[in-house]
């Protein structure tokens, strides 16, 4: 039976931790290597307090101090005065502070996950090779100065003209200028011309660097990886990459938090209902899944490959061995002075249907149900006290029981 239970080689190669190999989606990059020179970053994304200080004074600050000049700073609630306007409150003062806290986040967490091929073997021993380029080409993307100017082109390019008719169409704001029709005030051009720009250049950022993680993911599932069908974790082995999920919370939570911000602006000045946003909550969560969840699903046919041909050859095993359990215990094969109380026959019966149902579980992708729901929590929670604050609690137990009977 050993030629079935060995269905897959085991020669693999202990791979050094992906630090020595340059591995980190956010140590690297132009921007970081400035903030080093300018004191807001250390070689292991230290000082975050300080960067964190710096993006509220570049953001935030300049809009309090233009809008009091002007005398928007606070006001009539019709007026939309600057402090009034809880979606730009959101957007400098929580979202962009989230996305820059979790590239600490996620430099820390997703380390230990890439290492994890090395020190679970799983990448054989002709394979380190390409497993090495694929993290060479991970750091050269991270690294590449035209990426990043690229994307700096594409929110001027892009998001300037958008931003322009925007705020010019809405009128009255904080960010218009005194006199009717004529433009945008001090404030709004700092908001459409510094603020704006930074914060979409972060979100941006973040995006590029999931291109990457993506990429990487996907030269990764080419390889001739040692997958065992039996494995724990129900994945083959490669359960640990579920966990690249918790490292992107904070970006989930950073993406709630705006739409936080955008439907408080939309219930207090457009006179909208809580119910009107329902869909897009609803496809939010269903694009940031697919964005975030998205990239482990090219491990899919790898792992539905093993899975079928564990299924087979454990079957046949099997097979095999209950025909001569049958014929030893059922048909009166066993010797005469061999008990069945205590055989370890019973057991290995038992462990052998144990390690076929595990095989019957495994997913066809590494990702952990609890993983995903804590990656959606994230970026409902800040949604979640609009409901509380809109709709009277009696009717919010009364919907929810209303749901379950």
């Amino acid at each position: 039976m050993a030629e079935f239970i060995r269905f897959r080689p085991t020669s693999a190669l202990a791979l050094p931790p992906a630090a020595d190999q340059d591995f980190s989606l956010v140590l690297g990059g132009p921007l970081f290597q400035m903030l080093r020179r300018v004191g807001l970053s250390d070689d292991k994304l230290g000082l975050a307090h300080r960067r964190l200080l710096a993006s509220i004074a570049i953001t935030w600050a300049p809009l309090v101090v233009l809008s009091a000049l002007q005398g928007r700073l606070v006001g009539p609630r019709s007026e939309t005065p600057f402090l009034y306007d809880v979606g730009f409150q959101l957007r400098f003062l929580v979202v962009a502070p989230l996305l820059i806290l979790a590239e600490l986040t996620v430099h820390r967490r997703m380390r230990p996950i890439v290492d994890e091929f090395g020190l679970r073997g799983l990448v054989r021993t002709g394979q380190a090779d390409r497993f090495a380029q694929a993290l060479g080409e991970a750091a050269r993307w991270r690294n590449a100065i035209p990426a990043e100017v690229s994307l700096l082109a594409i929110v001027y390019a892009a998001g300037l003209p958008f931003a322009m008719r925007r705020y010019l169409a809405m009128g009255d704001g904080w960010y218009a200028a005194p006199a009717a029709g004529s433009g945008l005030s001090l404030a709004g051009l700092w908001l459409v011309f510094v603020s704006l720009p930074l914060l979409q250049f972060l979100v941006l950022r973040w995006y590029f660097r999931l291109l990457i993680w993506a990429r990487f993911l996907w030269r990764v599932s080419r390889l001739d990886l040692d997958l065992n069908v039996t494995h724990p974790d129900k994945a083959g082995g490669l359960g640990f990459l579920a966990e690249s999920l918790s490292a992107f919370v904070p970006i989930a939570a950073a993406h709630g938090m705006l739409m936080a911000g955008t439907i408080v602006d939309r219930l207090l000045y457009a006179k909208a209902s809580l119910t009107d946003f329902q869909l897009e909550v609803v496809c939010g969560a269903l694009v940031l899944t697919l964005v975030f969840a998205g990239p482990l699903t090219v491990f899919g046919p790898r792992l539905a490959q093993v899975k079928r041909l564990g299924l087979r050859q454990y079957g046949a095993v099997g097979q095999t061995y209950v025909q001569e359990f049958r014929r030893k215990w059922i048909e009166g094969g066993a010797p005469a002075d061999e008990p069945l109380v205590g055989s370890g026959d019973i057991q290995s019966l038992a462990d052998l249907g144990n390690s076929f149902g595990t095989a019957e579980q495994m997913r066809i992708a590494p990702i952990r149900p609890t993983a995903l729901l804590y990656f959606l929590a994230a970026f409902l929670a800040p949604i979640a006290p609009l409901v509380l604050a809109m709709m009277p609690a009696e009717q919010l137990i009364g919907r929810l029981v209303g749901m379950v009977f």
